[in-house]
């Protein structure tokens, strides 16, 4: 078997341990920084490289872990599983997207436990899961944003068969599979990289120290190193996109950005393989550049999230108006009402929040809304809360309701954080597993004084190295079951049905939605084709002027009656309904 590795770092030699035996590697004439060896090898044999006589390290594109981070590569054979379903793609438009974490949605925290909760999605709706980053972490439980080992599967999890078993699984359901990647930051636990070669560079800053070397010398290994993992989860896991972490926090100054870079890759990959794949961006950065298409100047990406709309509607929910909310919370439901249809908020106007104007507006004859992920729920949005409350913590069915409906009938692709479709009375809690004591004190302590800041008593949040926080996470599966929760799951249902079935709802022209509302009296209702959808947030009925003279009730959380003579309808308070002109 042939062995490879960048190691530009070595200044004499690399050797090959693998399996007892050590062997020499020699330079690569092909490739400069590149070392190769041959030896006897096969399905799981354990190896690592050594540098100039130090200590045996992973494999920086090592295919699994058995042992964790700091223990030795493992070859996989990716021809070995036999995979059952054929699987022709399923693309973003249409879609109805749903987060999840693998080490909490089952309380066994596995691959193969989650995939025997599949059915769940279907019977919802759902078309793709989302997973968080499964990525080699310290521990057994985490998030996963401290990955390591950008090739292999968090070994608790399963490992890399285990991932093929769930999207398998996944795949004969007819459900899509994404897979949440980070590219702007590794461990730093188990990272190891930095004796291998200049992955790392201090021209930039990120939240996490140094930035990944995109545009310093050597950057072109490590963009190479960030490409070809991104394409071996599409092509050897048969995945169907890639969520990109943070993509604000990737730095290149580059005349070819990373991501257009990226973006050119998985188009190209999905023409070899004939089925459609592609990529959602994380970033908080309102530019619209991330998701135009390449042709037309931008970058090529075809989704992000959209935190606007979040804010927008959280602070319409609960009123809250601290940090980034501020600007959305003057005035919720005109900020509510711009993201509908406009898509961002923030489009060059001030945001308080970063004490300077901020965004670019979206071009809506071009940009399709589809492109936009909503959502009224995340891991962020609930885990990075002091005590990992959901909304369903704090606010009545009705208007966990409201927020549903608004959701899934906006102009976005919308996305579900696990547990929120049946209203989990579950918190989800920030969670580590560290080995390093050090980096285990330093994140606890971490934890505590951001929150004390906002003035948080240090017993009130939860100690991330303490298991029974990720036990505290994991979703109940008997919930969905009693009341309150059943009825809730099945809004979701209703609606996610509705979208499927109502082509104005998945109609992409964000100018096509026309939006009323009326601050005071916490209404807001808007117009997609023959659809309209009302929602009152407030206590009392109210009146909401819909001038509809003849619809029929596709959805209602609460019974209503028909519209008056003046086309107003009548709305019980905290509830929802979605109507069919006629």
């Amino acid at each position: 078997m042939q062995f490879e590795v960048w190691a530009p770092q070595a200044e004499d030699r690399v050797t090959l341990h693998c399996e007892g035996a050590t062997h020499a590697m020699e330079p690569d004439p092909r490739r400069a920084g590149w070392w190769r060896a041959e030896a006897p090898a096969g399905e799981g044999a354990r190896y690592g490289f050594a540098l100039d006589g130090g200590p045996v390290l992973p494999d920086p594109r090592s295919r699994r872990q058995p042992d964790g981070p700091d223990g030795p590569s493992a070859v996989v054979d990716q021809e070995r599983y036999e995979w059952r379903a054929p699987w022709p793609g399923r693309g973003l438009p249409g879609a109805v997207l749903y987060e999840l974490h693998v080490g909490t949605y089952t309380p066994q925290g596995t691959l193969d436990a989650a995939a025997d909760r599949l059915e769940h999605l279907v019977e919802l709706g759902v078309t793709h899961v989302e997973l968080m980053p499964l990525c080699p972490f310290p521990g057994r439980h985490g998030w996963g944003y401290e990955g390591v080992s950008l090739w292999a599967v968090h070994e608790p999890y399963g490992g890399p068969e285990a991932l093929k078993r769930f999207v398998d699984r996944a795949h004969e359901l007819g459900l899509g599979v994404v897979l949440d990647v980070v590219h702007n930051h590794l461990g730093p636990s188990g990272n190891y990289l930095p004796a291998f070669g200049p992955y790392f560079t201090d021209t930039h800053h990120t939240p996490w120290g140094v930035a990944v070397n995109l545009d310093a010398p050597g950057s072109d290994e490590v963009r190479a190193y960030l490409l070809g993992s991104a394409l071996a989860w599409l092509r050897d896991y048969r995945l169907d996109g890639l969520r990109l972490d943070a993509v604000h926090a990737l730095h290149d100054t580059r005349a070819l950005h990373f991501l257009e870079e990226l973006s050119a890759a998985v188009d190209a990959l999905a023409a070899e393989l004939g089925r459609p794949l592609f990529l959602i961006a994380e970033s908080d950065l309102a530019d619209p550049r991330l998701i135009t298409p390449r042709a037309q100047g931008g970058l090529g990406l075809h989704a992000q999230w959209n935190d606007d709309f979040h804010h927008a509607l959280h602070t319409a929910l609960t009123g809250e108006g601290q940090g980034y909310y501020e600007d959305f919370a003057r005035a919720p439901l005109a900020a509510l009402a711009k993201t509908l249809g406009h898509g961002f908020f923030h489009d060059g106007t001030y945001s308080t929040f970063r004490g300077r104007s901020h965004g670019r507006p979206l071009d809506r004859t071009r940009t399709s809304a589809h492109r936009l992920l909503g959502y009224t729920q995340t891991h962020d949005q609930v885990g990075n809360r002091a005590q990992g409350d959901r909304l369903a913590a704090s606010l009545s069915p009705g208007l966990l309701a409201c927020a549903a409906a608004l959701m899934l009938t906006a102009p976005f692709t919308p996305m579900l954080f696990m547990g929120e479709e049946w209203a989990a009375g579950t918190p989800w809690q920030f969670f580590t597993d560290h080995t390093d004591p050090e980096l285990a004190e330093a994140v606890r302590n971490g934890r505590r004084r951001e929150f004390a800041a906002h003035g948080w008593a240090e017993e009130d949040v939860p100690d991330p190295q303490d298991h029974a926080t990720r036990d505290r996470s994991c979703l109940d599966w008997s919930e969905p079951e009693r009341a309150p929760h059943a009825r809730v799951l099945a809004w979701y249902r209703e609606l996610i049905a509705l979208r499927h079935a109502q082509p104005d709802l998945t109609n992409p022209d964000l100018a096509d939605v026309k939006v009323t509302f009326d601050e005071g009296a916490r209404w807001l209702a808007f117009r997609r084709g023959d659809v309209r959808v009302a929602v009152n947030l407030g206590e009392k009925p109210a009146r909401v002027p819909l001038g509809l003279r003849g619809a029929r009730v596709l959805a209602a959380w609460e019974p209503v009656p028909a519209p008056d003579a003046d086309g107003a309808l009548s709305l019980p308070g905290e509830s929802a309904v979605v109507l069919l002109r006629e």
